[in-house]
């Protein structure tokens, strides 16, 4: 029972990062109504440019701050330079437009950084606190790090003004734009945010895998997965996705399928939700009459 409790444990707390690339898909998918499969690669490269940092004895929570910062500009860039000029285009063409960001992406980061593996400290003591022995040091700090981020996005969209202006322009762009909206610039902090969610992600799943160019694929399988349990167009859903999606990889791993084939969790899910589910769990269902 001890141990069946430990994996539960550790579920949640890798939960919580699939949580936040799941979060991070949302505020894009909201936005646009495209799916950022490059959002794991954006992360991998913010994570090196951390790294570096670190390497060049940046303190880690500054080096950590530093890295959202670049991560924001690096998304609002790509909105405006890319993401923009996509708007008339057809939902292929921009799923595919999006999938060559994922290739350029995961080629800088192999040809600036290399594709040596490396280790990537961990900012959290090496002992837990309160005696905890069923997670390690840095589960419970990524763990609490997700719940602050949640409780920080959570405070952004509902008790601020910008909050309230990016909601609304994911409801209703139009509407917005006649309300008086900036939807263009909302929109570019959408995906702002949105890369600087994911580099969160990276810099916290790094300690637990070791930091390569495709650190973060099968991050982003369970990520995405997560996105469509909870419902691709509710970011607290999608949170909660992340966690369940945690929580069965941590017990099918353990207890059915082993560690070498856990990864085919995620595409269950993925197929489930897509053959009875499309909303997801919480998401908004559409009907349309005809």
């Amino acid at each position: 029972m001890e141990v069946f409790f430990r994996q539960i444990c550790a579920g949640l707390a890798t939960g919580g990062i699939y949580a936040i690339v799941a979060l991070a898909l949302v505020m894009i998918y909201k936005a646009t109504r495209h799916v950022n499969f490059a959002i794991g690669e954006m992360a991998t490269l913010s994570t090196f440019v951390a790294i570096t940092m670190i390497d060049h004895r940046v303190p880690y929570w500054l080096a950590f701050v530093a890295t959202l910062l670049l991560s924001f500009v690096a998304g609002l860039t790509i909105e405006r330079l890319v993401i923009r000029r996509m708007e008339a285009a057809s939902h292929a063409a921009a799923v595919i437009v999006i999938i060559g960001l994922l290739l350029i992406f995961n080629s800088l980061s192999s040809w600036i950084f290399g594709a040596t593996i490396r280790t990537f400290p961990s900012p959290f003591p090496s002992r837990t606190p309160f005696g905890i022995t069923w997670l390690s040091s840095h589960q419970l700090g990524a763990l609490a790090t997700t719940l602050a981020l949640m409780g920080a996005v959570w405070l952004l969209f509902h008790r601020t003004s910008l909050g309230l202006a990016l909601r609304a322009t994911a409801d209703n762009a139009l509407s917005s734009r006649l309300a008086g909206v900036r939807v263009g610039r909302m929109l570019a902090i959408g995906w702002g945010l949105s890369s600087a969610i994911g580099a969160v992600a990276g810099m916290m799943i790094a300690p637990i895998l070791y930091l390569e160019p495709n650190m973060m694929a099968p991050v982003l399988l369970y990520g995405f997965a997560a996105a469509l349990l909870g419902g691709i167009d509710n970011p607290a859903g999608a949170v909660v996705g992340g966690f369940l999606v945690g929580v069965m990889e941590a017990i099918t791993g353990a207890y059915i399928v082993g560690s070498e084939l856990k990864q085919t969790v995620a595409l269950i899910v993925i197929v489930l939700v897509l053959m009875f589910r499309p909303a997801g769990l919480f998401g908004q269902k559409i009907v349309m009459r005809v």
